[in-house]
């Protein structure tokens, strides 16, 4: 790049992650890039890519996929109420959110379903469950 040009117009991506509340750190949003979460118009990026308006960013926060538009750019990290100016969902990722959260609804939350260790009445039908499949 020569030296006269002047700097490419745009945000970093991971400081407008940060300044658009899709994170909560600027050191979240550089991670996620880092692990392969986030994508400028369908390619793998850097934090350092230049952001511009038009863009399309597909990211993962926590489970749920989302994909954004870029509709602007701001110095500093907006109030909650003035984020619409700065980016646009899409539909699409709209609806496969609501779908992905409306699925987890019925399926109830994910891990270990039981209540902790066995009691003595458990144990022993265990015990005996085991001694029936070894015979």
């Amino acid at each position: 790049m020569h030296r006269d040009a002047p700097p490419a117009p745009g945000q970093r991506l991971d400081k407008w992650l940060w300044v658009s509340r899709l994170y909560r750190t600027r050191t979240l949003a550089t991670d996620s890039v880092h692990g392969g979460k986030v994508r400028v118009n369908g390619q793998p990026a850097k934090p350092s890519r230049a952001v511009r308006p038009g863009d399309e960013i597909s990211l993962l926060r926590g489970d749920e996929p989302m994909t954004v538009i870029v509709r602007g750019t701001a110095a500093q990290r907006v109030p909650a109420k003035d984020v619409p100016a700065l980016y646009e969902e899409t539909a699409d990722s709209l609806a496969a959110r609501e779908a992905n959260r409306a699925q987890r609804a019925l399926t109830g939350p994910a891990g270990y379903a039981g209540k902790g260790r066995p009691d003595k009445h458990q144990r022993q039908a265990l015990q005996r469950l085991r001694d029936a499949q070894d015979k």
